[in-house]
């Protein structure tokens, strides 16, 4: 690329400081705006990674400073700041859900489908080295016709309070990322069935969500899909995938910070705890996806995740939700 592109980074939370080190690392992209209301939290990206800070997201974006934003704000800004990047022609990069109501997102989608700019949502998971040598391999006919698929992902602990009372409930906010990457290996799901408890943060329960779920779906083809989340793990963060098939089985164990193991008397195999952080864990995944994002605004089409499969992930999300509800399982039409 001979000339970079200017990036703005919309959102200077947790996300937002990710994204500004892989923009950072970026040889084709430059740093131009942080933009958050708070601008002391902008501040603190822009003093580590560069760019002018700003309050204003629709100014920016509108400011023809920029070729592409990255979208890392609550979710309720998500779908009018898509809407404002498209009609201002600039590239988009939006982190998950893209809305909580589906209603929503059916609404720009036909704008998305008919911008001439690159408009990726943020899986950044299927982006994750480990999950594409298991795609890879899966793609090459290693294990021959999928038949079950299960996703097991535990957080070491519940986010906050305020935070969960805005995150539009653990199937929309956590489980999603599951869903996306269930569908990275069986596209067309037609059937949710899901189970959600409380079994230890009061604070979750009072704001009427669970901390402790599974979801068992089914694929058009018979496959069987299965997913295990909780909002606590004691030894870390847990983050496994099985695919089986026909003729064998993938697996991905969890990542620590060292493959040291200790022998003795007392114990074999013991090793340090798993990584405690997902921005740790996933952090080559970040650097990937927006690697995708800018070789797909080179070559005029999307090569991460697109629209589709963020809307894919939200129906899923909303039949998980309605099933543990309602203790019925639900039929999904993703088309």
């Amino acid at each position: 690329m001979s000339q970079k592109l200017k990036v703005a980074i919309i959102g200077a939370g947790r996300i937002g400081y990710v994204h500004a080190g892989s923009v950072n690392d970026n040889p084709n992209l430059e740093l131009v705006y942080v933009v958050d209301p708070f601008e002391e939290s902008a501040k603190k990206v822009t003093a580590d990674f560069g760019g002018k800070v700003a309050s204003d997201p629709v100014a920016v974006i509108n400011s023809g400073e920029i070729d592409a934003v990255i979208i890392g704000s609550p979710t309720p800004t998500h779908v009018p700041l898509l809407r404002e990047a498209i009609n201002a022609g600039v590239h988009a990069l939006c982190e998950k859900p893209i809305d909580l109501d589906i209603k929503n997102v059916d609404e720009l989608r036909p704008l998305v489908n008919s911008a001439k700019t690159n408009v990726t949502i943020g899986f950044n998971r299927r982006q994750d080295p480990q999950f594409k040598a298991v795609k890879r391999k899966v793609e090459a006919g290693e294990i021959g016709t999928i038949e079950q698929v299960i996703l097991t992902s535990r957080d070491p602990g519940p986010a906050p309070q305020g935070y969960i009372a805005v995150s539009g409930g653990i199937f929309r906010d956590m489980t999603i990322h599951d869903f996306d990457m269930a569908r990275n290996f069986v596209p067309n799901i037609v059937e949710v069935s899901a189970f959600g408890a409380n079994s230890f943060c009061d604070y979750i329960k009072e704001e009427n969500d669970f901390d402790n779920i599974s979801v068992v779906m089914k694929g058009s083809n018979n496959e069987i899909i299965t997913i295990v989340n909780s909002r606590h793990s004691s030894y870390g963060y847990d983050q496994r995938i099985e695919v089986f098939g026909d003729k064998g089985m993938l697996q991905i164990n969890n990542l620590g910070h060292s493959t040291v193991e200790l022998y003795n008397s007392q114990s074999t195999r013991a090793g340090e705890p798993y990584m405690d952080f997902f921005l740790e864990r996933y952090a080559a995944s970040y650097r990937n996806e927006l690697k995708l994002f800018v070789d797909g605004i080179q070559q005029g089409k999307v090569l991460g995740s697109t629209y589709d499969d963020g809307r894919a992930a939200l129906i899923l999300a909303d039949a998980a939700h309605e099933s543990a509800r309602s203790g019925k399982s639900v039929k999904v039409n993703l088309n």
